[in-house]
């Protein structure tokens, strides 16, 4: 399902064809994959009273936007350039984070 769900945002959003079955590639998990991933919010509900202010997909929705939105830092994360940065070790004073 959420698979499908996120491939037809994509679609919609890029004005590009679904993708159908036979395109798709499936290929073995993993050793220790998790076969599913949970998301009902209902302990962390019961237990401190949380609620999600997003439903969960209006929240797909809205990353798949973001993403395409912001090729340009897709681009900066995918080229790996931002690992050859320096290491800037910063500490708190009262004038705030000094480097």
């Amino acid at each position: 399902f959420i698979v499908g769900k996120i491939i037809e945002e994509c679609a919609a959003a890029t004005g590009d064809a679904v993708i159908t079955e036979e395109l798709i590639s499936f290929v073995e998990d993993r050793k220790g994959h998790d076969r599913r991933y949970g998301i009902a919010p209902d302990k962390i509900r019961e237990e401190i009273g949380w609620e999600p202010e997003t439903a969960f997909e209006d929240g797909i929705v809205r990353t798949i936007r973001w993403y395409l939105d912001n090729q340009e830092w897709m681009d900066h994360v995918l080229s790996g350039e931002y690992r050859a940065y320096e290491p800037v070790s910063l500490r708190c004073s009262s004038k705030g984070l000094v480097g």
